[in-house]
């Protein structure tokens, strides 16, 4: 009874698979980065960078619910005053902008409004959220850090997609890993945090 059970389950996800509606977009946005640090080390400002790349939507009809993944490229990192610590003004370092270059490669669970009478031709509004990770390409020259090969972090946000193939959508970003570790002091690491808007386009399949 276990077996049937399980293969009548496995009939089921695979008719649900065969029937989800793929399609490919073009992405870009502008990201609001930072960085949180596990202690007070300097006074930090955030800063712009952005988004660009390819993203994947896998919704399965009927029932609004999908996945969104894709590679993007992301541009990170943080204004950090070390020249407000002796530890590192002795050192020779002063206000200090922190780039740091990501392939982003996100993965997130997403539902859709699709049945809202017709008006999802038009408008319809979508939630989404899950992990993401950031495998690190390349950082600008400031000693005072080393990095990790990458970093995981999780994602929650709000869109609306109109006429069918444009989305515009909002997100925040929590560092679930650390992406920056001090050098002198061992235990400061900081961690990604980053507002994202974007905007995507997606090919008519």
């Amino acid at each position: 009874m276990k077996r049937i059970s399980a293969l009548l389950a496995i009939i089921c996800l695979c008719a649900i698979a065969a029937s989800a509606q793929f399609r490919a977009a073009g992405v870009a946005g502008v990201a609001f980065t930072n960085m949180s640090f596990n202690q007070e080390i300097a006074p930090v400002k955030g800063t712009v960078g952005y988004q660009a790349g390819v993203l994947g939507e896998l919704m399965f009809p009927g029932i609004g619910f999908g996945l969104d993944f894709g590679l993007l490229y992301n541009l990170g990192g943080a204004k950090v005053n070390l020249g407000e610590k002796t530890v590192w003004s002795s050192q020779g370092y002063g206000n200090e902008r922190v780039y740091m270059h990501f392939a982003q490669i996100p993965l997130h669970l997403r539902f859709k409004w699709t049945r809202l009478s017709g008006l999802e031709d038009y408008v319809a509004p979508f939630v989404f959220g899950g992990p993401e990770l950031n495998i690190l390409l390349a950082h600008n020259k400031c000693d005072a850090f080393k990095y990790p090969g990458g970093s995981l972090g999780l994602t929650a946000g709000i869109g609306f997609e109109l006429y069918r193939n444009w989305q515009i959508s909002g997100s925040y970003t929590w560092g679930m890993t650390y992406a920056a570790q001090t050098v002198l002091l061992d235990n400061y690491t900081a961690r990604n945090r980053q507002w994202t808007v974007r905007l995507a386009y997606f090919f008519k399949h």
